[in-house]
């Protein structure tokens, strides 16, 4: 291993986090007034690329587990037949790691995110990015991704993961 990379969190705006995908917020974001005036909708937040092969959207919700700090990025994984959005249920931040790559992650290009508690974030299709990173126990989490509904000729490669090996990659909570 011949070098450390700390990361620092910097706060997730639509602007920085534009090369990777978007933000899911409400903030700064095009809406209507629907339904008799009773709801205002934020509208096309982003565009789900999850048609490959005969694939379509899917929703899951997933229930995670807080990550001990300071957490070692050992790995990047990406999603190289469709984009991927990740939507908190709660007003509690989460953490993004992301980089840049074709086959392995450019590493030069690796950065880490802190939501402010209400957005989300839609990875682009091929993103390099660390799993789901929570910072409280049992958050729940709206995911939006690809799913080939159990039809054998639709699947796709769905994940790739790639280790680190030579580099240390820390990240740690600043309070």
């Amino acid at each position: 291993m011949n070098k450390t990379i700390t990361l620092t969190l910097e706060p997730l705006t639509k602007r920085s986090f534009s090369p990777y995908g978007d933000v899911l917020s409400i903030e700064e974001s095009p809406s209507i007034i629907i339904n008799n005036g009773y709801a205002q909708k934020h509208h096309n937040l982003c565009t789900m690329d999850a048609n490959e092969n005969g694939g379509q959207s899917t929703v899951h919700i997933y229930l995670a587990k807080k990550r001990p700090f300071p957490l070692a990025i050992d790995m990047l994984e990406k999603h190289p037949f469709f984009s991927q959005a990740f939507i908190p249920r709660s007003n509690e931040p989460f953490l993004v790691v992301i980089a840049k790559g074709g086959d392995t992650p450019d590493l030069s290009t690796i950065k880490a995110f802190i939501t402010d508690g209400n957005q989300g974030v839609h990875y682009k299709r091929g993103l390099w990015h660390f799993p789901l990173i929570s910072i409280k126990d049992k958050e729940q989490f709206i995911v939006i991704d690809r799913t080939d509904s159990g039809i054998t000729q639709n699947s796709v490669e769905e994940c790739i993961e790639h280790y680190i090996q030579d580099k240390k990659i820390i990240l740690n909570l600043e309070d």
